[in-house]
């Protein structure tokens, strides 16, 4: 089971108070996904750091961006891509999710590549469909590779407070593992009020957490219900 914590544009918990935390939790792997001017002091204080993008190019004039190869210097073990933001404000396409995951797995770190549909989208049927557009382009250019893991974050339900029922997370979650299969976490106001459910199917291999990951007892506390689902799994 794995549990990242996506701090998104805050500031998030003090990375010393939180490694001290989930010190005592086994059985998970906690992953935290700071802003840039965190990486550094969330890698200092042991915990499993991972950027929150990552550029296709290794160098160059793109202002804005980070390279792999910098996220590497810095001791940094991975990279979100394509999470439902970078798509719905900064316009990023299937294909740059891509191309920054296979930037990002060439030069050495993992990566957690997020997927998902809108609320018109499910409305209209469409959710397989989309899903196997988005995993497809992952596929077609990173194939199934061992430090690849895939988010379902459900775009209508990213800091919504809706929250996919357990059945509807399972069964996109067998949408994208018939696609490739790898790791599956949920996105999408996982807590620590609804996420024990969620790891109960057998699909459903941890959680991205958004704002829950901000505060040091619920994110923990979202580690410790993952391990128990581990334990029983």
């Amino acid at each position: 089971m794995i549990v990242a914590g996506n701090w998104k544009m805050y500031p998030g918990p003090d990375p010393a108070e939180l490694a001290a935390r989930l010190a005592g939790v086994s059985g998970v792997e906690a992953i935290v996904c700071p802003p840039y001017t965190a990486l550094a002091a969330c890698v200092e204080a042991g915990l499993t750091t991972f950027a929150q993008n990552v550029h296709w190019e290794p160098e160059g004039a793109f202002t804005g961006e980070i390279s792999a190869p910098m996220l590497t210097a810095l001791g940094v073990a991975g990279s979100i891509v394509g999470h439902s933001e970078r798509r719905q404000y900064f316009g990023e396409t299937d294909e740059d999710v891509a191309r920054r995951a296979k930037a990002a797995l060439d030069a050495g770190l993992r990566v957690i590549a997020c997927v998902g549909e809108t609320r018109e989208e499910r409305d209209a049927g469409d959710t397989e469909t989309v899903l196997r557009v988005q995993m497809g382009a992952i596929a077609a250019v990173c194939g199934s590779h061992e430090r690849l893991v895939i988010a379902y974050e459900p775009v209508w339900a990213i800091g919504t407070g809706l929250t996919a029922t357990p059945a509807m997370a399972q069964d996109a979650h067998a949408i994208v593992k018939s696609v490739l299969d790898l790791p599956v976490l949920y996105g999408g106001s996982a807590k620590p009020e609804n996420v024990a459910e969620l790891f109960s199917e057998p699909d459903v291999d941890g959680a991205l957490v958004g704002g829950a990951s901000l505060l040091v007892q619920s994110f923990a506390g979202i580690c410790e219900l993952a391990a128990a689902a581990a334990a029983v799994r």
